[in-house]
């Protein structure tokens, strides 16, 4: 059977992740819990710290703040289930360590680690692969480029992502609501 791939979206503090975390306990197998976080101050500390509570101890936790494209056939190769939380710190990470170069070359970078990423979980037959990722459209337009640019990287990479999911859920208040399958009745002629 083929690897199914589920993206968790909305805003910040919605319960994305507590709901990925629901959805990965309900896997069967060998659970994977990748964290992208980098712990730089007392603040995200505690944020690390509040998840790894939540995490079951027979979870693998695998800390890759970095080249995820390149090393996802191995995430994949040791679990069943993998929770990936979140892709906009991953992306905030990716965006740092590659300031120096232009923006379209920063974009395109992004872009071929999620397709990466993506061509693994395809590649890899029998798996559940869950990426949680902040939606950060929603707000005024930032008056900065880098945050900019940022929002930009994160909304394409998004959108990549959901279109090639199986599932699409955004939070809200805690809720979860599969869009998925409104995405399916507008391609299939939902206006009659």
């Amino acid at each position: 059977m083929k690897s199914k791939l589920i993206v968790v979206t909305g805003g910040a503090r919605s319960g994305k992740s507590l709901f990925a975390e629901e959805y990965l306990a309900s896997c069967s197998g060998r659970k994977t819990y990748v964290a992208t976080a980098q712990v730089l101050d007392e603040e995200m500390k505690e944020r690390v710290a509040e998840h790894r509570r939540r995490r079951p101890k027979g979870w693998q936790t695998l800390e890759l703040s970095s080249g995820l494209g390149a090393s996802f056939p191995a995430v994949l190769a040791q679990a069943d289930a993998v929770l990936v939380d979140c892709l906009t710190l991953y992306l905030s990470n990716y965006l740092f360590a590659h300031e120096g170069d232009g923006d379209e070359m920063i974009l395109q970078g992004a872009m071929r680690e999620i397709e990466n990423i993506v061509r693994a979980v395809r590649q890899t037959a029998d798996k559940t692969v869950i990426f949680v990722t902040n939606e950060l459209g929603c707000g005024i337009v930032p008056m900065s480029r880098i945050s900019r640019l940022y929002r930009d990287v994160v909304g394409k990479v998004n959108q990549y992502a959901a279109g090639q999911a199986d599932e699409v859920y955004w939070t809200v208040c805690g809720i979860p609501v599969e869009i998925t399958r409104l995405r399916a009745s507008v391609q299939t002629g939902g206006c009659r």
